[in-house]
């Protein structure tokens, strides 16, 4: 099976209440742990690429070690660039064979990102590719992501609908709350999602499919793992499990995954490596970094998206 665009996928995931997940790969491991998982759950997928990690592994061998994963999964498979920051890195990713691009305008004015955004839109529907745009504005720092406080800006609805017909975008992330990064807030507050926002896009836009990003929720066993390691993560950290499921259960079709996957694994790989002497063996060390992976990302499809089944 062919790599897939988002566009059935996202159809039947607006249609039943769930969402599909889009989890940021790296390495050979990451790209097994979840295909492998997807594959066991029988969930559809996307493949999430980063700037940073095409400039890690180099688009060859992203798109080598994602058709491997593909030739050995039955499952639906979108091959996915995350946050592209201008047309040119789009176009690479469409020529070398991705089925859908992020072009990432959110932190430009509104007319600017419409352009930005149409530009990369009419090279991809002419090969058969679709595009995720952004409108409203995330804080926190992932990657070559990076946003403060004062650039956030939550989506303004009463833009959604001129943004989607004049851009063509075939979906839409929007801000309400969520955050880049692990998400951390100050003793005796918790983070909240505007729901009136999102419910009013979903109004404005019926049937058009909505991504969340910065919605990491990280187990309080992995923080706990991190912890006794060394690391110093606070006990509330990420966004409360319930909310996305509510978020799920609504618009949003699709939620990305990159945090939890990368605390997932250098927790396990920490744990396996403590005490050992150095030369220890990569095979070992790897291993149990990508089942901690597929823990989590069977996690994410179970208990939040509800993705599980819907192949």
């Amino acid at each position: 099976m062919p790599f897939v665009t988002s566009a059935e996928l996202f159809r039947k995931a607006y249609e039943g209440g769930y969402a599909i997940g889009a989890f940021n790969v790296y390495n050979m491991e990451l790209i097994q742990a979840v295909t492998e998982t997807a594959e066991e759950l029988k969930s559809p997928v996307i493949l999430a690429f980063g700037k940073s990690a095409i400039q890690y592994a180099h688009s060859a061998y992203v798109k080598r070690m994602a058709e491997a994963a593909l030739a050995e999964t039955s499952v639906p498979v979108v091959l996915h660039l995350d946050h592209g920051a201008d047309f040119q890195i789009c176009k690479d990713c469409i020529d070398s064979g991705f089925s859908s691009v992020m072009i990432d305008g959110s932190f430009l004015p509104f007319e600017e990102n419409i352009a930005k955004t149409r530009e990369v839109v009419e090279y991809a529907h002419e090969r058969g590719v679709v595009v995720e745009a952004e409108l409203g504005a995330l804080a926190g720092d992932e990657d070559d992501v990076s946003g403060s406080e004062q650039q956030a800006a939550y989506t303004r609805p009463e833009q959604v609908e001129e943004f989607a017909a004049r851009t063509g975008c075939d979906s839409l992330a929007i801000a309400i709350g969520t955050s880049h990064g692990a998400y951390k807030f100050k003793p005796g507050t918790k983070p909240e999602l505007r729901f009136d926002i999102l419910e009013e896009v979903g109004r404005r836009l019926p049937g058009f499919p909505i991504v969340l990003h910065g919605a990491s929720s990280v187990p309080p066993a992995l923080i706990r793992t991190i912890n006794e390691l060394g690391g110093d993560i606070p006990d509330a950290v990420g966004i409360p499990e319930e909310l996305l499921r509510k978020a799920c259960s609504m618009a949003v079709c699709k939620i990305n995954v990159n945090t939890d996957l990368k605390m997932a694994m250098t927790a396990a790989i920490r744990k396996c490596l403590h005490g050992k002497p150095s030369g220890y063996d990569p095979a070992e060390y790897l291993k149990a970094g990508k089942e901690a992976v597929k823990e989590t990302v069977a996690h994410k499809m179970r208990a939040i998206l509800g993705s599980e089944g819907k192949a």
